[in-house]
């Protein structure tokens, strides 16, 4: 089997130099942390995706975090979310307190079905959490219609869609208050960040509050003075974050474009493979193209020895992602296997391939070289 000899990983950022002398410039400066460059970062932000406020944290997971707050998830609230995630999508609503639904999946999107939403809404639930799966955005239209009906609050879990379209807007217009994750796999890195997006003032305050040990200012009182409202966390991005997000906002449409392309190409050169069944998109959406995930139908190989076969190759794939119940945590508390069997079956026949901006068409040729050969 051909072996690459420098390993492809599933995703990677992209840093030129541009983005360099951004963050050089603010180690240059008198802040580098708490000064201008995040606010100058939040306003691009909210510029580029529409909505009239956004503030920065120091991780995606602490922005989905401060939604939470702003949407006062509290003891004996439920809010309801997909399986299909990282744990931090359904953590945060531990964190607050409140209980996490997992509603199934839509066997062709991945996405959370809105079918199944509506069949676990209950009089304790106060939310729900749509995650844009591999940066496809969920049916946002029917998720919010359903929330107006029963009064429920839509926040998006983005951390995969920053730059994607549904039915011609863009992500973060489209839910109450909408999460972006800047980790270095992700549409564009600050090292580690996160945003919220919103139309909302009073959850652009609550935000704001619950960024900084639940404090604001009171100047009114004393040019010093300030009180604590809430029990907040120190969840600040820093300037120099800022500084790198502020510069790779710039290229975000680039980098979209890119990953548009490799998806397509993947597309074409594994169109008659048949063991393999490729990811399906919405027509309504235009995906950013976070994640390209492959479900193995071979009989053959298992999908663990197709894996092992492709890291054996120097190929970086990875799985996304573990049902977010399964984990023992989760089962502590109560969750059982079988709870969401759409999402369940999908799980043990995922693998994501590698997909980032600077993958070249020799590193995908690679890829599909090494699957050709596993497929005979």
């Amino acid at each position: 089997m051909n072996q690459r000899s420098e390993y492809l990983s599933y995703g990677q950022q992209w840093i030129d130099e541009e983005d360099i002398e951004a963050v050089v410039k603010i180690l240059r400066s008198p802040f580098i942390t708490q000064g201008p460059k995040v606010m100058k970062f939040e306003e691009k932000v909210a510029n580029y995706v529409g909505a009239r406020y956004a503030v920065a944290f120091s991780s995606g997971t602490a922005a989905l975090h401060g939604a939470c707050f702003a949407a006062g998830i509290k003891q004996g609230d439920e809010v309801i979310t997909t399986p299909m995630t990282f744990v931090a999508t359904s953590n945060v609503v531990l964190y607050c307190g409140g209980k996490p639904v997992f509603a199934d999946i839509d066997p062709k999107t991945y996405n959370i079905d809105p079918i199944q939403i509506e069949k676990n809404i209950t009089e304790q639930t106060k939310a729900i959490i749509a995650v844009d799966y591999t940066g496809q955005p969920a049916e946002m239209d029917a998720i919010s219609a359903l929330a107006k009906k029963k009064n429920l609050i839509v926040i998006e879990d983005g951390a995969h869609s920053l730059g994607a379209t549904y039915k011609g807007r863009k992500v973060g217009t489209l839910a109450d208050m909408t999460m972006f994750s800047f980790h270095p796999v992700k549409p564009i890195t600050t090292g580690e960040g996160g945003v919220i997006v919103t139309d909302d003032r009073d959850y652009y305050h609550k935000l704001k509050i619950f960024r900084t040990h639940g404090t604001s200012p009171a100047t009114d009182q004393a040019p010093w003075y300030y009180e604590m409202h809430e029990l907040g966390y120190n969840y600040r991005m820093t300037d120099l974050s800022a500084a790198l997000g502020y510069s790779q906002l710039d290229k975000l449409d680039q980098f979209i474009s890119r990953r548009t392309e490799l998806a397509n190409l993947y597309n074409d050169l594994l169109a008659n493979f048949s063991n393999i069944k490729l990811p399906n998109q919405n027509h309504n959406a235009n995906s950013g193209w976070h994640l390209y995930v492959i479900q193995w139908k071979g009989e053959l190989f298992t999908r663990r020895e197709v894996f092992d076969k492709l890291r054996a190759a120097n190929i970086g794939v990875h799985v996304h992602y573990i049902p977010a119940y399964w984990h023992p945590y989760y089962q502590k508390l109560g969750y059982k296997k079988g709870l969401c069997p759409v999402a369940e079956e999908l799980y043990e026949s995922i693998i994501t391939l590698p997909l980032f901006p600077q993958m070249s068409d020799f590193d995908l040729f690679d890829v599909v070289k090494v699957l050709k050969e596993i497929c005979g």
